[in-house]
């Protein structure tokens, strides 16, 4: 009876903390930020300089202050995805991170697939919008978009201990 009641409180404990941690991943840290109109969905111009607002509405996202890279976006645009590309910065080879499940309008597997098969152009929003971190930005041709964070080559540098060199801005304090 002792051996029961022993392995009972185990697999409660067991239990408890696993429903535990995946409410700490997939709820605690999540809040839906204000919205900045005309800020929240930018693109930086071919030529470089200040990211560039875009037409949008419909604007959703979620953020965490535990990670720059939790950030999420869905949007509807106007604008042409073929006319964005003449106009602004692409970035090749950024996939979508996946978003929690409750914010069922960011699908990364769809966003990825609508990549790879040209439906979906992908563009530099705001580069370094974190230390090491772009805010990246797709749209499709029916007019949906998002946005994401992923880490640019200094923060790829930065985070897995390489020297970061001097191409890379220097690390601001207290990061």
């Amino acid at each position: 009876m002792n051996g029961k009641l022993i392995g009972g409180v185990i697999v409660a404990s067991a239990a408890l903390a696993g429903a535990v941690l995946y409410y700490l991943q997939v709820y605690a840290f999540y809040y839906e930020p204000d919205p900045q109109p005309g800020r929240d969905v930018m693109l930086v111009a071919q030529d470089g300089g200040d990211p560039e607002p875009i037409a949008y509405g419909d604007f959703r996202a979620i953020t965490a202050d535990s990670s720059p890279i939790r950030y999420r976006a869905c949007f509807t645009t106007s604008a042409d995805p073929a006319a964005l590309g003449a106009a602004y910065k692409a970035a090749p080879g950024h996939d979508p991170r996946n978003a929690p499940g409750w914010f069922d309008c960011f699908d990364a597997g769809e966003i990825a697939a609508g990549i790879a098969d040209g439906s979906v152009q992908v563009f530099l929003g705001t580069k370094n919008i974190a230390y090491g971190v772009d805010r990246i930005v797709a749209v499709a041709r029916d007019g949906r978009g998002w946005a994401w964070h992923d880490l640019n080559d200094c923060g790829k540098k930065a985070y897995d201990g390489t020297v970061t060199g001097e191409a890379c801005p220097p690390r601001p304090a207290g990061e």
